[in-house]
């Protein structure tokens, strides 16, 4: 299981090094010169031309936006707080690891509204233990004292007790964010047979999170946080290239990771959805 872990964790980096949106346009276009450069015109036009015009799409309006609304309206946070919980889930991803270690500072990236969500619940319930979870989700960056020793920096910065802390540093993708935590989560409530968990992460990639932490029997609530996308009245011809990069690239991302979980048994739905509540 361990080897099938490694593997699918470095094929999926590998994978996505051709997949990501921005470098399929580099590709398109790198290759397009290569054909003129060898004098194969005709070719070059093929691929040239509806790359030229997908790119300009791309930087001149947010068509993100419609690839990355459905993931971050599938689920919203509760509009009634429960009275108790047995914990908060913070999913890793919110750091800049590169950053952090090359000036050793702990840095945020763009998910760092992650740490915001987890904060506000920990002041909300006081005595809830905050559980981080990640390591280095980079090839290149393994066995380093990485996104566990950010964490607990941030986490201990914005004023959460070191003593309600507990770390899972190993994981490198969702499915190991849940697999390793799961035997580190507290015991169940007195009188409960399992544990109910806040689940804090980016809202694109809530379906997911979700969908592994039913199939690992971890009953979570949903605390979306960090939205990339914008309302329809919002959307504007910006001509913001790496604005809406900022938006496709996780969006498309997260689509990909949906589809390879659901078809390698890593969730029990393609498109996990909320838990309908009988009155």
């Amino acid at each position: 299981m361990l080897l099938f872990d490694d593997l699918f964790f470095q094929l999926s980096k590998i994978s996505w090094a051709f997949l990501s949106p921005g470098n399929l346009i580099i590709f398109a276009l790198s290759l397009s010169g290569l054909l003129l450069a060898f004098n194969k015109i005709r070719a070059a036009k093929i691929i040239l031309i509806p790359s030229a015009l997908i790119s300009f799409i791309i930087m001149a309006y947010p068509v993100s936006d419609y690839l990355m609304q459905p993931l971050e309206a599938r689920f919203t946070m509760p509009e009634k707080l429960p009275a108790n919980i047995d914990g908060i889930i913070l999913l890793g991803g919110g750091e800049d690891l590169k950053r952090s270690l090359s000036w050793q500072v702990a840095e945020l990236g763009i998910g760092g509204d992650r740490y915001i969500g987890a904060a506000h619940l920990a002041k909300l319930y006081p005595n809830a233990p905050v559980i981080f979870t990640g390591g280095s989700g980079s090839l290149t960056l393994q066995n380093r004292s990485g996104e566990g020793a950010i964490a607990r920096k941030i986490l201990t910065t914005i004023g959460i007790d070191s003593n309600r802390l507990v770390i899972e540093s190993k994981s490198r993708n969702t499915y190991e964010n849940f697999k390793n935590t799961k035997p580190l989560l507290p015991k169940p409530s007195k009188g409960k047979t399992t544990g109910t968990y806040f689940l804090v992460t980016s809202a694109f990639h809530m379906p997911r999170a979700v969908g592994v932490a039913r199939q690992q029997n971890i009953n979570v609530i949903p605390y979306p946080v960090d939205y990339h996308s914008n309302r329809a009245t919002l959307r504007q011809w910006d001509f913001d290239l790496y604005d809406h990069l900022k938006s496709l690239e996780p969006a498309w991302r997260e689509w990909i990771g949906l589809t390879v979980y659901y078809y390698t048994g890593k969730t029990a739905t393609w498109f996990p959805k909320p838990n309908v509540i009988s009155s």
